[in-house]
C-alpha cells in the first residue's frame, strides 16, 4: 500500500510540471475578447449629421454641353458676270460707182406710117333686166295630181284625247314631182295634229311633169 501511494503522488508531481495548452487558449481567448470589448467603448461615437449640414448639401451632376451644330454649308459659288461687249458700229462700205454707159447714137430706121383705121362702131346697149318672175298663185287642190299619197300618223295624245280636225296643208313643188316645201295654211286647232300633217306632205310625191308651182292637200285626222 504504501508503494501504491507513492505512485499515485509521482504521477501528479509529474502532471504539474506539465504546461496545459487548452487552459492557456481559453484564457487567451477571454482576455482578447475583454480588449476587443475596451476598445469599442472606448472608440468616439460620430454624431447623426445634423438638418443644417443635410441643407448645405449641395448635389453637383455634371451635365455634358450637347455637340456642336455642324458647320452651314458654303454659299454657293456666284457665276462669272459675262462681260457684253457693245457691238461694234458696221463700217461704212465704200460705194463703188459705176460709170454711165457710153452713150450709143440714134439709131434711125425707115418705118411706114401706119395707115388710119376707122375706129369700129360703139356695141349697142344691153336690154334692161326684167324683175324675176313672181310665183304664181296656188293652183288649188292637189289631191289629184299626187302620185304618192301622203299617210299621216295619229299623234298618241291627240287619239286618247279623241280629238279630230283638217289641216289644210299649203304645198311647193318641182316639175320633178318632189315637195320641196308645206306649211300649215288653215290649221286644225291642235299644235300635234298639224305638225303630223306637214310632217306626212313632206313625204308625199306629185307626178312628174307639172311644172314648178303650189298647190293646197287637205289632211283629215278621225277617229
Amino acid at each position: 500500500m504504501t508503494e501504491t501511494t507513492a505512485r499515485y503522488e509521482y504521477q501528479e508531481d509529474d502532471r504539474d510540471e506539465g504546461l496545459n495548452w487548452a487552459r492557456i487558449a481559453g484564457i487567451s481567448a477571454a482576455i482578447a475578447v475583454h480588449v476587443a470589448a475596451l476598445m469599442l467603448l472606448m472608440a468616439p461615437v460620430s454624431p447623426p449629421p445634423s438638418a443644417d449640414e443635410q441643407a448645405d448639401r449641395v448635389d453637383v451632376q455634371f451635365i455634358e454641353p450637347p455637340p456642336p451644330p455642324p458647320p452651314p454649308p458654303p454659299p454657293p459659288k456666284e457665276p462669272p458676270k459675262q462681260i457684253k461687249l457693245a457691238p461694234t458700229p458696221p463700217q461704212p462700205q465704200p460705194k463703188t460707182v459705176t460709170p454711165p454707159p457710153p452713150e450709143q447714137p440714134p439709131i434711125i430706121t425707115d418705118t411706114p406710117r401706119a395707115v388710119d383705121v376707122p375706129a369700129p362702131p360703139p356695141a349697142p346697149p344691153a336690154p334692161p333686166t326684167q324683175p324675176p318672175a313672181r310665183p304664181s298663185p296656188p293652183s288649188g287642190d292637189l289631191s289629184a295630181s299626187m302620185c304618192t299619197r301622203p299617210s299621216p300618223e295619229y299623234p298618241r295624245e291627240a287619239m286618247r284625247a279623241g280629238i279630230t280636225g283638217t289641216v289644210k296643208v299649203l304645198v311647193q313643188y318641182a316639175n320633178s314631182g318632189a315637195i320641196t316645201g308645206a306649211s300649215v295654211a288653215k290649221g286644225s286647232g291642235n299644235r300635234d295634229l298639224d305638225r303630223a300633217a306637214t310632217t306626212a306632205v313632206k313625204r308625199a310625191r306629185l307626178c312628174p311633169g307639172s311644172g314648178d308651182g303650189s298647190g293646197y292637200i287637205d289632211i283629215n285626222f278621225t277617229l
